[in-house]
This record gives structure tokens, sequence and C-alpha cells, in this order.
């Protein structure tokens, strides 16, 4: 769900965390894997298990998932958590 706007996410204070650590943080970037092609999470939107098991699936079967500041998924940056404010 959108924690915050994806405009006050984009020039929020960012750090890079574990993917693990990122459940439950707000998102500071916009993955789309492909295939579909379709955003699974986008700035402002709080990361959830089920977003990054999807992800990292699409990765284990050849997909890619751009947007992400680190194509392995090993991390992603989000939000620093003073900067979270509900839109």
């Amino acid at each position: 769900h959108q924690q915050m706007s994806p405009r006050a996410a984009f020039f929020a204070s960012v750090e890079r965390v574990p993917m693990r650590e990122a459940v439950g943080r707000v998102s500071a970037e916009l993955l789309c894997p492909y295939p579909p092609g379709i955003p699974a999470i986008a700035p402002g939107e709080v990361v959830t298990l089920e977003v990054v098991a999807h992800l990292q699936q699409v990765l284990a079967q050849g997909g890619r998932v751009n947007g992400a500041g680190d194509d392995s998924l090993q991390t992603i940056e989000v939000v620093v958590v003073d900067e979270v404010k509900i839109r």
C-alpha cells in the first residue's frame, strides 16, 4: 500500500538495505520485473514479503528487474525511517 507519495519518496533521504530487511519499509525505487513488465513496487509503497518473493522468483527464472539500483536484488533503496510521513 502507498505510505507516502511517489514524489515525497523520490526526494526523501534514502538508504540501501538488504532486501530481507526492507520488508515493512517504504521503497525509494520503482521495480519493474520483466516479464511481465508491470511495476511490482513504486516509490512510496511499503515493501511486502510477497513483493520480495515475486521479484526473487522472476530473477531465478531468468527474468530481470528494471529500475533496481542493485541488479542482483540483494539490496534495495528505502526511505530513511525518520523521513516517512503518512501521506
